[in-house]
């Protein structure tokens, strides 16, 4: 038996290490997936925290995940022992760590773990026995693959990121959209835990008035902190738009883009899930750029940016407030080339 063949026979435990936000964890699925491929006989976990639990829960890839509430009831020194002493206890054969903290390097040293393997820009990345180099021209989907060995030449990087849907979840957004049986809906997703990567409310408005005007029904989404917001701008239609922000889970959210025409969004997690969703998504960029490796990747995706700013871009994650007090790279980003968008989007 040659050694690839008896690779695939070895039962390995892996550990996957990544203890950021939604949109961070939706693009690690691809790299899961493939691992899953590689050892397809492994037992293979997640490490997460509370709020990406239920995504990885519904992975068929993914046989379990530990979760560390690194910033709510798990926060102490302590309880960062107690997550390290379950690692120990379960003798993961392998790990990968795309996240690249020094907590999450220190815990990987700590767990006695022989197998590990990180990007060489992570913090005290020496802790790691492999080191892989951190291609920022890459997307992050492709550097997450680079970090398992496999091959991102062309366009082989482009996997879409896959959940299960539950008959329940399914009955459930049947429900909530039966009225819509013979509506194109699209979704927009308006919000942003960054306020520099929001697009002015005012644009969204004028998009959405564009999509309503063309017979589309319009489903404003996000999370509970998003609530505030899309009631407001739905409140500015009579008819035609409806928010569901904060009403539904990840599951039912992607289930609901399944429903979808398409999605807009800002450069937030919503656009990963339009991923999962593999629908048509318009991303707009503010203060951040596609080049960081975060944009929409497949068929008929695209996305909005304003260049030629020399503030732009003014950091990789975007910031509470304009450093320079202008939101320019929002501002002068107008609702016209948006629109433009999306009737090419459309095709109306």
């Amino acid at each position: 038996m040659d050694a690839q063949n008896l690779e695939i026979l070895v039962q390995e435990k892996i550990l996957i290490i990544q203890t950021a936000f939604l949109g961070d964890s939706v693009l690690i699925l691809p790299m899961i997936q493939k691992l899953k491929e590689k050892f397809p006989a492994s037992i293979l976990k997640v490490l997460c925290i509370p709020s990406t639990k239920e995504l990885f829960e519904n992975s068929p890839y993914i046989d379990g995940v530990i979760v560390y509430d690194k910033r709510g009831k798990q926060k102490s020194f302590w309880n960062y022992l107690r997550i390290i002493k379950q690692i120990n206890e379960q003798k993961f054969t392998r790990v990968y760590s795309p996240h690249r903290s020094f907590r999450s390097s220190l815990l990987v040293l700590l767990s006695g773990v022989k197998n590990s393997a990180a990007f060489d820009i992570a913090s005290c990345s020496f802790f790691y026995k492999t080191k892989i180099k951190y291609y920022s021209a890459k997307h992050e989907v492709a550097r997450n693959l680079d970090l398992i060995g496999y091959d991102t030449s062309g366009e082989n990087w482009k996997v879409l990121p896959v959940v299960s849907i539950n008959s329940t979840v399914e009955i459930k957004i049947n429900k909530l959209i039966e009225n819509l049986r013979n509506k194109d809906v699209v979704a927009v997703a308006p919000g942003s835990v960054w306020s520099t990567k929001i697009y002015p409310q005012e644009y969204f408005i004028e998009a959405i008035n564009f999509l309503v005007n063309q017979n589309y029904y319009v489903i404003l989404i996000g999370g509970v902190d998003d609530e505030k917001l899309c009631s407001n701008m739905a409140h500015k239609f009579n008819t035609g738009v409806e928010s569901f922000a904060g009403k539904l889970s990840v599951i039912e959210s992607i289930a609901l883009l399944k429903k979808c025409s398409f999605l807009i969004s800002n450069d937030s997690a919503p656009t990963h899930l339009g991923m999962i969703a593999d629908i048509p998504t318009l991303t707009i960029y503010c203060s951040t750029v596609p080049e960081f490796g975060f944009y929409p990747y497949n068929q008929k995706s695209r996305s909005i940016s304003l260049d030629g700013l020399e503030c732009k871009p003014c950091g990789i994650h975007g910031h509470m407030e304009c450093p320079i007090k202008t939101f320019d790279c929002g501002k002068k980003l107008l609702p016209e080339v948006l629109i433009a968008s999306l009737k090419e989007l459309s095709h109306r």
